[in-house]
């Protein structure tokens, strides 16, 4: 890292710093919205075609996007005219630059990418940031991070270099047996993955670390668990994506929304039981757009005050996305909304053996159950009876299929419940 981006990223640290000092209130966080809402609306009419015809719009009245909008009028959204069509194709040759630009995409949990533009000075600003919220003594204390995430990039290799924070990578794409001795030997004090390899490696007896991050999918309970007994250390979460970072766990364990560099409202549904969809505008973004996008993401909200003091707003738990919400037909031929977190209950409450299952709606009203092969015999019969009586009353008969045998996906994201129907 050279002299300029070690500036950048210590920079951007400070006055994550400074924010989380000064915006003391809820008050205060909606006066510095106001305030970045508007230097960035400037900039968007003028550096953004989608939004120039938009010019003297009130926040509030502008459209909101989503991934199909942002990727159908890619070149819209970025001040470089890049499209979707050149990002793959460069993408796809190994390459991540298109002139000053760096380029990414999202793994496609969802069915297809979403792609992103940034610059080498947002990358910078983007390391600070999470620094200051994740290791806030990194500038001035040496640390060993261990970062096992998916896709990969410059934005995170280019703080291996010149700095006090030493990082290795392992590729998740080779499987954790391909590199999980060079992490034992590499002894970080700070990890940063996917659930599901956090646990694999808890355990094995191969997770040392003191600070342990969870990253890059949903963080489910069972997971929690079985890697918090296993190292007696609390697991903290990130929450970010393609479309930028937008939250950090704290000491104590709650993740806090990253208010400080993105305004969040709020979408709700009746039939999503208390949980809200995010829609969020980041500040920090100039070279690409990231106005009003709907992420797609469940989330309960907590109003509990948090002991470390932050007024940053405190998460109750990611549920998941809501591609993943069940659809299910009643006998009546009403289609009903179930959440993931229904038949999550239902399955992990049957039986205390149970410590991982997969739940997959093939059909209008068909589930398919998958729970571990070793689990006693019986364990079947109680899924099935402990689903049947939850979605019976909610009026619901489907029909279950339980089957034995699970695979953990380490080349792709772990989805519990999926509805593929």
């Amino acid at each position: 890292m050279d002299a300029r981006a070690m500036l950048l990223v210590a920079g951007a640290y400070a006055r994550a710093r400074f924010r989380a000092q000064t915006l003391s209130s809820r008050d205060a966080i909606a006066r510095h919205h106001r305030r970045q809402l508007s230097r960035l609306l400037r900039h968007a009419s003028a550096a953004f075609p989608y939004y120039r015809d938009l010019d003297g719009r009130d926040f509030s009245s502008l459209p909101l996007i989503d991934k199909a909008v942002l990727v159908s009028r890619f070149h819209e959204f970025n001040r470089f005219g890049i499209t979707a069509d050149l990002s793959r194709e460069v993408l796809a040759q190994g390459h991540e630059r298109i002139g000053e630009a760096v380029i990414g995409q999202s793994t496609g949990t969802s069915g297809n990418r979403g792609y992103y533009v940034i610059t080498d000075a947002e990358r910078f600003v983007w390391l600070g940031t999470l620094l200051a919220k994740a290791l806030p003594d990194a500038l001035w204390r040496r640390h060993r991070v261990a970062l096992a995430l998916p896709g990969l990039s410059d934005l995170y290799r280019s703080a291996s270099s010149g700095s006090r924070t030493s990082l290795a990578f392992f590729d998740l794409a080779q499987g954790v047996d391909a590199w999980a001795e060079r992490l034992v030997r590499f002894a970080p004090d700070t990890i940063v993955a996917p659930p599901k390899v956090l646990r694999l490696l808890a355990e094995r007896g191969q997770l040392t670390a003191r600070r342990i991050f969870s990253g890059a999918e949903v963080l489910d309970p069972l997971d929690r668990a079985v890697i918090e007994e296993a190292t007696r250390s609390p697991v903290r979460e990130i929450y970010m994506a393609t479309e930028g970072l937008f939250g950090v766990g704290c000491e104590h364990g709650t993740l806090h929304l990253a208010e400080d560099v993105v305004h969040f409202e709020w979408r709700q549904d009746p039939a999503w039981d208390g949980l809200k969809e995010p829609v969020v505008t980041d500040f920090t973004r100039r070279a690409q757009a990231m106005i009003r996008y709907r992420m797609n993401d469940l989330i309960e909200l907590s109003d509990e005050p948090c002991p470390c003091g932050s007024i940053y707003q405190p998460v109750r738990r990611i549920a998941g996305r809501a591609d993943d919400l069940l659809l299910i037909a009643a006998p009546s031929g009403e289609v009903r909304t179930v959440t993931p977190d229904v038949v999550r209950n239902a399955i992990v409450d049957a039986d205390r053996a149970i410590d991982d299952y997969r739940v997959v709606q093939t059909g209008p009203s068909a589930l398919t159950v998958q729970l571990d092969v070793d689990l006693p015999d019986g364990v079947d019969a109680r899924v099935r009876a402990a689903l049947e009586a939850r979605l019976g009353a909610m009026g619901l008969m489907p029909e279950l299929t339980i089957r034995r045998g699970i695979t953990v996906p380490f080349d792709r994201k772990l989805r519990r419940v999926t509805r593929q129907f």
